[in-house]
């Protein structure tokens, strides 16, 4: 595995291998691997002839008050797990490298921002748009792949990519979780023994969700009442939102009458976590 920390060096290697007939996999990533990211490079690996994979915590998509500068780093732990994953290229640039001091251009998905983690985090959006955009112009991919657990980001790449008419696939993969449930994140880490414990009632109040669709409630009210009895029972939760929305277009709906996603957001002590289930009609 090679690391590339120069974008003309990336866009070097990404055009040769295209004029080579190659198919580029990209995984874009903020680094501080754990099993979610590996199953994306897996299946890059599966799909692409060269996998390429992209470490670079994004300042843009954290607000003033947000974790940027503690957000978890540990360079020789990922390296590590990325050339065990089959990965080809890691590719590493510095803010200054990705953001010169005469950077001016965003790229900005209007309606699919509006809600769910877009309402208290009115600008995270754009700056993963703008970091995507830049990614992909960057590595030249053909396919790229995100994870689920982040829905409404992978939603919202897939409206840039079709508004744009960029030419790379988007592909959307399944969380992955703890034996407890609890969807994988980098944030884990923030969590003491209390709030990792704690933590596991957002994903007990999905699956709750998930139960009353299944035994026929159509009620989001309902559904999101019996979500919250849950998620209010330890006082270490405090919810930001419940949302039951339109997988394509992340509007709410007021009955379970064909696909959702079942969206929420919670602190458990400090830490904010998201996490989602899908209804499939």
């Amino acid at each position: 595995m090679e690391v590339v920390k120069k974008i003309y060096e990336m866009k070097a290697i990404s055009l040769k291998a295209r004029q080579n007939g190659k198919i580029i996999a990209f995984v874009p990533t903020m680094g501080y691997f754990h099993e979610g990211h590996l199953s994306l490079m897996r299946e890059g690996r599966r799909r692409g002839d060269l996998l390429i994979v992209s470490l670079f915590v994004n300042p843009t998509q954290f607000g003033p008050s947000e974790d940027f500068k503690k957000y978890p780093r540990d360079f020789q732990r990922d390296h590590k797990m990325a050339e065990e994953a089959g990965v080809d290229f890691l590719f590493c640039p510095e803010v200054e490298e990705m953001y010169p001091p005469d950077h001016q251009t965003i790229v900005r998905v209007e309606k699919l921002t509006k809600g769910l983690c877009g309402r208290s985090r009115p600008n995270h959006f754009q700056g993963v748009t703008t970091v995507v955009n830049m990614l992909f112009n960057i590595v030249m991919p053909q396919i790229a792949i995100f994870g689920e657990k982040d829905f409404q980001q992978l939603v919202t790449v897939r409206q840039m990519v079709k508004d744009l008419y960029m030419d790379v696939e988007i592909i959307g993969m399944p969380t992955v979780r703890e034996q407890d449930g609890l969807a994988m994140s980098s944030r884990n880490t923030y969590l003491n023994p209390k709030e990792r414990k704690a933590a596991t009632l957002l994903y007990q109040s999905l699956k709750k969700a998930e139960q009353l669709v299944i035994h026929g409630e159509k009620s989001v009210e309902k559904i999101i009442n019996e979500m919250k009895k849950i998620l209010t029972s330890d006082p270490l939760v405090s919810l930001d939102y419940i949302q039951i929305c339109d997988t394509h277009t992340l509007e709410d709906v007021s009955s379970i009458d064909r696909g959702v996603v079942i969206a929420l957001a919670a602190f458990v002590g400090q830490t904010r976590l998201i996490d989602n289930i899908l209804i499939r009609k």
